[in-house]
């Protein structure tokens, strides 16, 4: 159902707090330069979750024929309804176009059937598009940009699973001189007017994609730092609501969620949230679990039922919770340090009645069912890790039945 977009997002007049946090670390897959600055508490949401426009119901357990009409999809044992939490995986996918539609098919159905077995109930479809530099205005496709109707073929696929299903473009940061600490937060566009138009034009496409196979949520866009409280969002999220029934959200980075009030006219905020905690490998859940919670604190205090953990996840090695999103690092393989952070990070949306979380991430070319070659993969890779896979099972299908249950939120 559609619903009228929020106004920029407001914000509880509460104490503000100082901090400084004096090492730099890894946010996501990009180099993060903290600085410090003033917390405000956290921003209140006047918009509803989104809910997934039409679809079969079916019966648990059912299984659907795939689009080639030669396979057939298990499907999630409970679809996700409004108000339940979002179970999730962020699925990365870097597209070869010399990838036939049935490797394409076959690749969705391998991972819709992992995700059903871990009692998933959503996934988010992250991918890649492109920019030619910090201040560039163009916004382009790239060799590794699914079309829009690859992207159809796969959401059709997750959505027969009976998966809740987010679409979310992510700028690539290959052309950004990471080297020299540009990431996609602090891109500069030379003339903003023109990127906005660049970007509306990039997007419209893949909203109609995602609109035809009845995507739950569209995240408008992810970690950009810089470009949060432009004036000029409102206007390319009211073409997005023209072309697109679902909920319309933003992605914002952890430094931004817990330095700031973020100002964007969406539905519904996300977070991608790698919070560093000074803590040993040895230890405990609840330790990590004050860790989240201080950096929590730091925004608002109690329940966050408007906030979903777009992104949640960590190496499994040796060293890993001073920084929890450090893609490129190789130390030595702690599968139980995952571990533990998963089972913190669960316990932590539950206790705060948060929409849900989507851990970060499994490739689409991979397949997930195999162990990760620690010799070649990202530390971060969770899929094939029986430590890690049994946190995530327990988080969803624990008795968490999500905000929309709890009238204190």
């Amino acid at each position: 159902m559609k619903r009228a977009r929020l106004p920029l997002l407001a914000v509880l007049p509460l104490s503000v707090i100082s901090f400084v946090v004096a090492v730099p670390f890894v946010a996501g897959d990009h180099p993060l330069r903290w600085e410090s600055g003033s917390l405000l508490p956290e921003l209140v949401l006047k918009g509803e979750d989104g809910t997934p426009s039409g679809g079969s119901s079916g019966r648990d357990g059912a299984s659907a024929t795939s689009p080639s009409g030669t396979d057939q999809i298990t499907k999630v044992d409970t679809e996700w309804k409004k108000g339940m939490p979002q179970w999730g995986v962020q699925l990365y996918w870097e597209d070869n176009p010399r990838h036939s539609l049935e490797y394409i098919e076959k690749q969705a159905r391998l991972h819709a059937d992992y995700l059903v077995g871990l009692h998933a109930n959503s996934v988010s479809v992250s991918f890649p598009f492109f920019t030619r530099g910090k201040t560039s205005t163009k916004i382009s496709h790239g060799a590794k940009t699914p079309t829009p109707e690859r992207l159809a073929h796969v959401l059709r696929i997750f959505h027969q699973a009976g998966l809740r299903t987010t679409v979310r473009p992510l700028m690539d940061e290959t052309s950004l001189d990471i080297a020299d600490g540009n990431w996609r937060g602090n891109i500069a566009p030379a003339d903003r007017d023109a990127w906005f138009a660049s970007y509306e034009t990039f997007l419209t496409p893949y909203l109609e994609a995602a609109h035809g196979e009845k995507a739950a949520t569209f995240v408008i866009g992810t970690e950009l730092n810089s470009m949060e409280g432009d004036k000029r969002w409102g206007a390319l999220v009211d073409n997005a609501e023209k072309v697109f029934a679902g909920e319309v959200a933003y992605d914002a980075n952890w430094d931004n969620y817990v330095n700031g009030p973020i100002t964007m006219p969406v539905n519904h905020l996300g977070v991608d949230a790698y919070f560093p905690v000074k803590a040993g490998d040895d230890a405990s859940v609840n330790t990590l679990v004050d860790g989240w919670n201080k950096w929590l604190d730091k925004k608002a205090t109690g329940t966050l039922p408007k906030i979903t953990i777009a992104e949640a996840g960590i190496g499994a090695m040796k060293g890993a919770y001073r920084a929890p999103g450090d893609f490129y690092t190789k130390r030595a393989v702690a599968p139980q340090v995952q571990a533990n952070w998963y089972t913190a990070v669960c316990k932590v949306v539950q206790e705060r009645k948060m929409s849900g979380v989507y851990w970060w991430s499994i490739y689409f070319d991979d397949d997930p069912n195999t162990k990760p070659d620690d010799k070649v993969a990202s530390r971060l890779d969770f899929a094939g890790r029986p430590l890690t896979e049994k946190a995530i099972k327990s988080c969803f299908t624990s008795d968490y039945a999500g905000p929309g249950t709890d009238s204190a939120s």
